[in-house]
């Protein structure tokens, strides 16, 4: 075949300047890619036979299926999905929706067992015991040696339930997928922004995908994480890089606000297997914001609020809701069937929300907003300045943020792109200290820009 007739730049410009989110799409729709983590502890696809070349075809089927560089973006697929509904009304900042609410779910141990107030599992368990669907795939405890943890299907409410809670952990669902275009049936997806909408894409390439992915519960999230993230938290409770066999990322302490959460570790310390609990407050890498072990691509999202999801949940980091130490969700609601289980779920006592506003959904979310709406466009500009290619969003370059803004954002990407090289330096050498002393550095650049940062605003608010 002719060099004409084949395409090597999408590979080139998605995987290696690391805008793929890893979700797993490319390795459905094309048999020579499998997903693999890296030695950073991130997934990516990887080519089995061919090197980087595709044919003009195969490419175009891997563009259509990759939120970085598919023509349609989350407005236009929402749009599709949901602008026709009765009622729905939209917003520019969470998109479509029918109801928003603040709250937890009373029945059962849904609260207690999840990581904030226990909807996205109470969903998916109504779904299923209304025979709505057959089985959930979500995140599960895995059954391999090399992760912790990975995409399954669940069909008993006992094992859905087990799903429950936050895994601040990379997975892929290739597999799954596969499994689902053999055996159609009825199912509930739960997923991050990037996987929910590449899975909407998959759906418009693959009827047997649009005709069994019945529901698709989408979650806030602030950023993806590799591997090493739950590897270092461990690490810093004396468990060693190996040895770790399992993570409560947001154990729940009940002397304490919802913000004040612990991780529970389980682990080989001293060929002695050993369960340790520590606050996240007490340990380096709690801070969001500062992005340690953060995927690249997570740099270049613009969807907040998961807005091709039939319904989105998250924390509600709201100063009125985060006292209680048990937990609440933000809810937005843009499938009437989820709607209707919900309202139903009100009626019976069996849920207590607050029906709130949109500035009370995105206040909730308010740091991730600023760093994903309002300072992506001086990202873009980086990249552009750079003359490296970079996928097209929902806003326009710019640098039109403050001077600390944009050398916040100059930090963080150089906390994101050198932490993984630090971290393996420090396991290669067997010395925690080693990184926590890299890290130190890092971290103080970064603090003191955000000292600057609330000495003008408050500056500003003296002299207006």
């Amino acid at each position: 075949m002719s060099k004409n007739n084949l395409d090597s730049d999408i590979y080139r410009n998605v995987v290696q300047n690391k805008y793929d989110f890893g979700t797993g799409s490319w390795a459905v729709v094309n048999p020579r890619i499998t997903m693999k983590l890296d030695v950073y502890g991130e997934y990516h696809p990887y080519i089995s036979s061919g090197g980087n070349m595709f044919t003009v075809e195969e490419a175009k089927l891997l563009k259509e299926t990759c939120l970085s560089t598919s023509k349609k973006n989350e407005s236009d697929v929402a749009e599709e999905l949901f602008s026709k509904v009765p009622n729905i009304r939209y917003e520019k900042r969470i998109g479509y929706y029918l109801g928003l609410y603040v709250g937890h779910v009373l029945q059962g141990n849904y609260r207690k067992n999840g990581s904030s107030g226990g909807f996205g599992t109470w969903i998916v368990a109504e779904l299923y015991n209304r025979h709505l669907i057959d089985g959930v795939i979500h995140v599960k405890k895995s059954e391999s040696d090399n992760v912790i943890f990975e995409y399954g299907i669940s069909k008993s409410i006992s094992d859905i339930r087990s799903g429950s809670g936050t895994k601040y952990y990379p997975v892929e669902y290739s597999k799954v997928i596969e499994f689902v275009k053999k055996n159609p049936g009825k199912y509930a997806i739960v997923g991050l922004p990037s996987y929910i909408m590449e899975l909407r894409l998959l759906s418009n390439v693959i009827p047997e995908l649009r005709s069994s992915l019945k529901y698709m519960i989408g979650l806030v999230c602030g950023h993806q994480k590799s591997t090493k993230f739950a590897e270092f938290l461990a690490w810093q409770c004396g468990i060693r890089p190996g040895n770790l066999k399992s993570i409560d990322f947001r154990k729940k302490m009940s002397d304490s606000p919802a913000s004040d959460y612990a991780i529970e570790v389980t682990g080989t310390i001293d060929g002695k297997e050993k369960k340790i609990v520590k606050r996240m407050k007490d340990l380096v890498g709690g801070d969001w914001g500062e992005g340690i072990f953060k995927v690249r691509a997570s740099d270049f999202t613009d969807d907040v609020m998961n807005e091709t999801a039939d319904v989105t949940l998250g924390d509600a980091w709201l100063p009125e809701y985060t006292n209680d130490s048990k937990g609440n969700n933000i809810i937005v609601v843009r499938n009437p069937v989820i709607q209707s289980i919900i309202k139903e779920g009100i009626s019976n006592h069996l849920v207590k929300v607050d029906r709130v506003g949109v500035n009370t959904i995105v206040q909730s979310q308010n740091s991730h907003y600023h760093h994903t709406i309002t300072d992506l466009p001086y990202r873009l500009l980086k990249q552009r300045k750079r003359h490296v290619w970079y996928p097209q969003k929902r806003v326009e370059e710019s640098e039109n943020i403050s001077w600390t803004r944009r050398k916040i954002q100059d930090q963080r990407e150089r906390i994101c792109l050198k932490v993984p090289e630090m971290y393996r330096d420090a396991v290669l050498q067997n010395d925690i200290d080693i990184f926590l002393e890299k890290l130190n550095g890092l971290f103080k650049r970064y603090d003191h820009l955000y000292l600057i940062q609330r000495i003008v605003n408050k500056l500003k608010r003296i002299f207006s």
